[in-house]
């Protein structure tokens, strides 16, 4: 629980989730996936080896890269200038956590003016990042009528490690943000109900949420949110027709409200397609406990067999 007071907690200027860049070994049959199921573009970057994907007008907002084994290579978090960015390299200091700053170079890799990284409590690497260099080329989804981002940012992501109590308040009392809301869930093979945090930033109801699993990757699933319930069924369709497992149907959230489905990617990291939701004004905001996941839907589904 975190002790420190909620306006020291709040000057913390973390914005949004700006990016997430992911490791993978079925490279070839995510650039498909991310394309040609969820509708992002593609769009050239600085690594050859790599691929970028836009949802809106940043330079990107999902960067593919081929590795051995599936993993979380970094998550990016925005601020916005750099003054912003010392701010927060002043917590994370303070905090006593190792802070290194970003190179020239690195940066032109992200296309960010700059950036510095660490490792939150269960390791998972972190950016935080000001200045996306923008190329100012229309963004083009002809799958997708559009996806909400603006100040709400990426979407979000629910992190899977093996220290949640450390990491949660790691994102509370250093970075500052709210917990909006718990839960707890049935997780296979365990006696007792493991509990989830959500947490957020700005006006999505979270960007991040945090979970005691032990699962490849350290991300248990990421979210998009599209600007229609029709964005939703089309990609609904588009799964079906091509045989991408569901990990759990159509259905809609208690805690964000969220309409959603959950597809299986070919590394079995799991992507919610959703739309409608909830926005929260933070400063009215209070935190609650859920005792169910969904109103309705959302059916799990056994994983597959590859």
């Amino acid at each position: 629980m975190s002790t420190m007071p909620a306006n020291e907690r709040n000057d913390v200027p973390i914005r949004s989730l700006g990016y997430i860049r992911w490791q993978t070994p079925q490279f070839d049959e995510w650039v498909g996936y991310a394309t040609d199921i969820l509708g992002m573009m593609p769009t050239a970057g600085p690594r050859p080896e790599a691929r970028y994907f836009r949802i809106d007008k940043y330079p990107y907002r999902f960067v593919l890269i081929p590795g051995e084994r599936q993993q979380v290579d970094a998550l990016g978090f925005e601020v916005a200038d750099d003054l912003e960015l010392a701010a927060v390299v002043e917590r994370v200091t303070k905090a006593g956590r190792d802070v290194t700053p970003g190179t020239p170079e690195e940066a032109d890799e992200r296309l960010v003016g700059g950036f510095v990284s660490f490792d939150e409590p269960s390791g998972v690497r972190i950016e935080v990042f000001y200045g996306p260099i923008l190329n100012h080329l229309p963004v083009q989804t002809p799958l997708v009528s559009g996806f909400v981002t603006g100040e709400q940012g990426l979407g979000h992501a629910v992190l899977a490690v093996d220290r949640p109590e450390e990491t949660v308040d790691f994102f509370r009392e250093v970075l500052g943000f709210q917990l909006r809301n718990t839960g707890r869930l049935n997780v296979a093979g365990r006696p007792t109900l493991t509990t989830i945090s959500f947490l957020g930033c700005n006006p999505r109801h979270h960007t991040l949420g945090v979970v005691g699993m032990d699962i490849p990757g350290n991300m248990l699933h990421f979210m998009l949110e599209a600007k229609t319930i029709d964005d939703v069924g089309y990609a609904l369709d588009r799964c079906l027709d091509a045989e991408i497992p569901l990990a759990m149907t159509l259905g809609r959230h208690t805690n964000d409200h969220m309409i959603s489905f959950y597809s299986i990617s070919p590394d079995r990291l799991q992507v919610e397609f959703g739309w409608g939701g909830l926005e929260i004004d933070s400063e009215a905001s209070t935190t609650y406990e859920i005792t169910k996941v969904s109103f309705w839907g959302h059916r799990r589904n056994p994983p597959p067999a590859k």
